[in-house]
C-alpha cells in the first residue's frame, strides 16, 4: 500500500486538521453555497485582479451580512485570498467552482448522503442503512432508486456513471480482444456497458441481468440507442441464493456491482457464476479498489464512499480492499489469472477463471 503508512505530522499540524474535521460541515456547505451562488465564478472571471465585497455584493445580490459570512469563512477555507481590500480565487476554489469530479461528488454528498448521515452511528451498530430513511421505507436504496426525488436521482446516477464513462472506453479493449461474442452482464444497471459493448463489438449479444425495476430503464435506453435486436434482459433478484444464473456465454461481466454487496452476498454471486461458466470462459469484474490508486486523493475518496454504502446504500457493503475482494473470489472457486490496474480514472480489471483443482 502506498499510503497511509506514517504519521508524519507534526503535533501542530494533527491539531490544525482535528479542527478541520471538528467544523467539517461548515466547510462542506460553506464551499458549496459559495459555487452555488455564483461567488467564486464571479472572483474566477474577475481574475488577479479581485473583487471588492460591495463589487461582488453587487453582481450576487446576497445581503451584506451573508455575504461577509460567506466570504471570511471561505478566507480559512481556503477559497480566496484577501489583500488591498480585494478578494481573489485561489486555485482550492477554483476547483470547488469548476472542477468536475469536485462537483460530482459534492453534489453526491450533498443531495444523497448529507441527512442520512447524521445516523451513521446507528448504521455501524446496526448493520443497515439507518440514514436511507430520509428518503423512504426501504431495506437497500437500490429497491428505492426510482422513487427518490428527481434532483437526488440526479446526483446519484451522475456520480455512478463519472467513473464508469472514464473506465468504459478503455475496458472495452481489454475485455473483447479474446473473441468474445455472447455476454452476461450481471448488475447492468441502465445499460450503459451493454450499449457501449454493442456499440464496439458490431455483432455481439449481450444479456442484462438485473431487477425488473432496473431493466425497465435499462430497456427505454436500449431501444433509444436502436439496439434491440442485440441485447437482451434476464430480470431476477440476485441476492436470492436459489437465483440460478443462465449459463451459454463466452463470458460474465460486472461492473461496479459487486461492491454493493457483503463479502457473504459477493461470494454467494460468484458461486452461482461458477455454475454457469465453464471452465475456458472469464468471469471479469471491473472495481475500484482504495489500495490500488495512483493519487492518496483517490483512495480518499473510495475510503469516504464506502461511509455512503454503510448509511445510506445497504448497511454492509463498501469500496473494499482489493485482497479482501480477491479472497471473496477464490472462495468462489476462481483464480484471478490477469489483474489490470489503472484503467479510466481508478478502476482494476479482474480477469477470472475457475481454479483449476476446483470440482
Amino acid at each position: 500500500m502506498k499510503f497511509f503508512t506514517k504519521d508524519n505530522k507534526t503535533a501542530l499540524e494533527a491539531k490544525g486538521i482535528a479542527q478541520w474535521i471538528a467544523f467539517g460541515p461548515v466547510v462542506f456547505q460553506v464551499a458549496r453555497v459559495m459555487r452555488n451562488t455564483g461567488i467564486l465564478r464571479i472572483l474566477l472571471e474577475k481574475g488577479s485582479a479581485g473583487l471588492t465585497q460591495n463589487e461582488i455584493q453587487q453582481q450576487v445580490q446576497l445581503p451584506e451580512y451573508g455575504l461577509r459570512i460567506l466570504l471570511e469563512s471561505s478566507l480559512g477555507i481556503g477559497l480566496v485570498i484577501f489583500n488591498e481590500g480585494k478578494y481573489t480565487i485561489t486555485k482550492t476554489g477554483t476547483y470547488i467552482y469548476n472542477d468536475p469530479l469536485t462537483n460530482v461528488n459534492m453534489n453526491f454528498i450533498h443531495d444523497v448522503n448529507y441527512k442520512g448521515l447524521f445516523d451513521l452511528d446507528k448504521s455501524i451498530e446496526n448493520g443497515k442503512p439507518e440514514g436511507l430513511k430520509v428518503f423512504g421505507d426501504w431495506n437497500s436504496i437500490y429497491e428505492g432508486l426510482s422513487s427518490l426525488p428527481a434532483h437526488v436521482q440526479k446526483s446519484w446516477f451522475a456520480f455512478d456513471h463519472y467513473f464508469s464513462d472514464l473506465a468504459f472506453p478503455p475496458a472495452l479493449s481489454k475485455v473483447y480482444n479474446s473473441g468474445i461474442k455472447k455476454i452476461l452482464d450481471i448488475g447492468g444497471n441502465t445499460g450503459k456497458w451493454a450499449i457501449a459493448s454493442a456499440r464496439f463489438e458490431k455483432d455481439l449479444e449481450i444479456t442484462i441481468m438485473d431487477l425488473p425495476g432496473q431493466l425497465e430503464v435499462a430497456r427505454e435506453k436500449v431501444k433509444q440507442a436502436g439496439l434491440e435486436d442485440r441485447i437482451h434482459f434476464y430480470p431476477a433478484n440476485l441476492l436470492d441464493e436459489k437465483t440460478v444464473f443462465p449459463s451459454g456465454f463466452d463470458a460474465i461481466w460486472m461492473s461496479q456491482f459487486l461492491d454493493c454487496f457483503s463479502e457473504t452476498e459477493i461470494v454467494s454471486i460468484l458461486k452461482r457464476c461458477y455454475q454457469a461458466v465453464s471452465g475456458d470462459q472469464y468471469v471479469l469484474i471491473l472495481e475500484a479498489f482504495w489500495d490500488t490508486q495512483r493519487f492518496e486523493a483517490a483512495a480518499f475518496c473510495l475510503q469516504q464512499t464506502s461511509v455512503y454504502f454503510t448509511v445510506m446504500a445497504n448497511g454492509n457493503s463498501q469500496m473494499y480492499h482489493s485482497e479482501i475482494f480477491i479472497r471473496c473470489i477464490e472462495k468462489a472457486g476462481f483464480t484471478v489469472e490477469e489483474k489490470i490496474d489503472e484503467i479510466g480514472l481508478s478502476h482494476t480489471l479482474l480477469k477470472c477463471k475457475k481454479t483449476k483443482s476446483s470440482k
